[in-house]
């Protein structure tokens, strides 16, 4: 069984590795887009993006100013036991939110819509996001944390059976142009597309894709993994670089697409761009309270997809 003190603890670790050091797969990616690189300014900027991605790790301070919204995506195992139950798990995750927010001196960017008030937490009405799966025959308890910035990059628009696949690549073409060239979505990124399901899924399936894939990743599907590599390839082949200066590095580190059955005459499309600073950290309890930290989200799994399960 799990404790509540366990997991408040997992959450709080999750949240100082999200802040500070940058996945493996991403750190990855930028080391071989700053080796593609041949544009000077672009190259320039590569070169500081990863001085300061080792910068951060070593002195524990977080990867970027803007530390975003701090997020939470939790997998549960259906014979997970938690001592407390959900509703302490929930308190002392806002409780671990704001204790990281003041140790690591981590930016507030939660506030009142209105009246912009600020607690100084990152807490506050539905802050922290936190969103919840379950994982058949497992016990075990794994929590993501997510920072994602708050700038611009993230599109929607309604498909119809006319516009098939060209579509959903002019779909993604205008977002890049929109936001990408002009350096607002702080390439390079990783693209989340969200394809069907209803207009709040798409666009929610399409922020899961960018955040919890790791970069080289393809969807189960064959049909939707060869969308993926003719996509990456697609805003790869536009000329941007880092921040947004013609370059020949790459503008994505990877193009992840997630699909849900959708309307028989419409389909929801949804893009997402992740910035550089694509922060993301995986902690999974077990029954025993060990904390392993872990390279990838179980968020995606066979059973989530419901890949032929009913």
């Amino acid at each position: 069984m799990i404790s509540t003190n366990d997991l408040g603890s997992a959450v709080y670790e999750a949240h100082r590795l999200a802040a500070t050091v940058l996945p493996t797969d991403v750190r990855l990616a930028f080391k071989q887009m700053h080796q593609r690189e041949t544009q000077p300014l672009p190259e320039r900027v590569m070169s500081e993006i990863l001085d300061n991605v080792e910068i951060a790790e070593m002195d524990q301070r977080p990867i970027c100013a803007d530390v975003g919204v701090p997020r939470l995506y939790v997998v549960v195992g259906d014979k997970c036991e938690i001592a407390d139950g959900f509703v302490q798990f929930e308190r002392a995750a806002r409780e671990a939110t704001a204790r990281i927010t003041k140790d690591l001196a981590m930016r507030s960017n939660r506030c009142h819509p209105l009246t912009r008030a600020n607690p100084g937490l990152n807490v506050g009405v539905f802050a922290p996001n936190i969103e919840y799966r379950f994982e058949p025959d497992v016990d075990w308890f794994e929590i993501t944390a997510v920072h994602k910035g708050g700038a611009f990059g993230s599109d929607f628009r309604m498909l119809v059976d006319g516009d098939g696949t060209d579509g959903i690549r002019k779909g993604l073409l205008d977002a890049v142009a929109e936001f990408g060239r002009r350096g607002l979505t702080c390439p390079p990124v990783t693209i989340g597309v969200g394809l069907g399901g209803t207009k709040d899924q798409a666009f929610a399936i399409a922020k899961q894709a960018a955040q919890l894939r790791p970069v080289g990743d393809r969807h189960p599907d064959p049909i939707v993994a060869e969308l993926e590599d003719e996509l990456h390839e697609m805003v790869d082949g536009l000329g941007l670089g880092a921040m947004g200066y013609p370059g020949s590095g790459g503008y994505a580190t990877d193009v992840h697409m997630e699909i849900a059955y959708t309307h028989s005459a419409l389909t929801p499309l949804g893009i997402h761009q992740l910035c550089q600073a694509a922060r993301r950290a995986v902690i999974r309890v077990s029954p025993d309270g060990t904390m392993e930290p872990r390279d990838v989200p179980a968020w995606f799994s066979e059973y989530s997809r419901r890949e032929g399960i009913l």
